[in-house]
């Protein structure tokens, strides 16, 4: 756990969303208009999902990826513009909520900025040029490169001194443990109580990775730099047990063991759903079990997530490609 974690985290209901998908619009004005509503549903932190250009190159869908950067340092013109989105956080921060964006600094777009003009940032094929390791329309960042790292570091204050208040860092294990340790430590001296959540894995997905021989980092790990990871070590067994394949013994003892693996003042984020699983409502279906199941995560040790839409019981999963 990061020294200066603050275990008022736990306390937190995060807000999560996708601008394009969010309204009719799809802009940085439209999500806006609703933050009245969004802060009456008990929200402290309002999560955007990458706010980036997308990638062309190999794109996945006719829109592609949102985790298919482009430029880090620049918004989707489809969202609006950077001033649009200062405005936005400005209005999230005059309602006395706080603003996490999506980082991605695992891989780029095939097409991206720094592929143009820093193709050395990447891990290379036999050919010497960059190359994927796991998803085909991207390539993976190789942070050996000093240089790369500065540029990272550099990037991921621009954001905070717009006033971004954190980031919900994607595939966080696979970005080396010491870059996300000293982003930190630059970040402390702007504003300390940045927020970092890291985005970790399902354990069969972290062995099959480490098997291949990939440096992926744990949980435990990444508490040395990060505030708060996800539950995804438990988030399973919910599932398997809402699915008939599991119990819910499974799932408790999960939650018990948490007590044990990680820091005494250890911070998971809580959530029946996310933008990368299914809908609660597809696996609930009375209103009963999903006003249980809500409690439920909102009595858990970490910050409770609302995704657009659950609190419509939307049970069809968004697709963001």
């Amino acid at each position: 756990m990061a020294v200066d974690t603050k275990k008022s985290l736990r306390n937190q209901v995060l807000y999560s969303i996708y601008v394009r998908n969010y309204s009719k619009e799809g802009t940085f004005a439209a999500v806006q208009a609703d933050l009245d509503r969004i802060k009456a549903l008990g929200t402290d932190i309002i999560w955007l999902l990458p706010i980036h250009p997308t990638g062309e190159k190999n794109r996945k869908g006719s829109l592609g990826s949102p985790y298919a950067i482009r430029d880090y340092r620049a918004v989707n013109p489809e969202f609006g513009t950077l001033d649009d989105f200062r405005h936005l956080v400005d209005a999230i921060h005059a309602r006395g909520m706080k603003c996490i964006i999506d980082v991605v600094y695992n891989h780029t777009s095939q097409d991206s900025v720094l592929v143009e003009n820093h193709p050395d940032y990447f891990y290379q094929d036999a050919d010497g040029k960059p190359m994927y390791r796991f998803w085909n329309d991207v390539y993976d960042l190789d942070y050996s490169n000093e240089a790369l790292c500065d540029y990272m570091v550099e990037t991921a204050l621009m954001w905070a001194k717009l006033g971004v208040d954190g980031y919900r860092c994607d595939v966080a294990p696979m970005v080396p443990l010491n870059f996300w340790s000293r982003a930190r430590a630059e970040m402390d001296k702007i504003n300390p109580d940045f927020i970092w959540l890291a985005e970790t894995h399902h354990y069969p997905f972290l062995t099959r990775m480490r098997d291949r021989g990939w440096n992926l980092h744990s949980d435990a790990e990444m508490y040395q730099a990060f505030d708060i990871t996800y539950d995804y070590d438990v988030h399973y067994f919910y599932e398997d047990y809402l699915k008939g394949k599991g119990t819910l013994k499974e799932y408790v003892d999960g939650l018990n063991r948490q007590k044990a693996m990680y820091p005494m003042n250890y911070i998971k984020m809580r959530f029946l759903e996310n933008h990368d699983q299914v809908r609660v409502c597809s696996l609930v279906h009375t209103d009963e079990q999903l006003r249980m199941w809500t409690a439920f995560s909102y009595f858990l040790k970490g910050p409770a997530l609302i995704y657009a839409g659950q609190e419509f019981k939307v049970a069809k999963r968004t697709d963001v490609t």
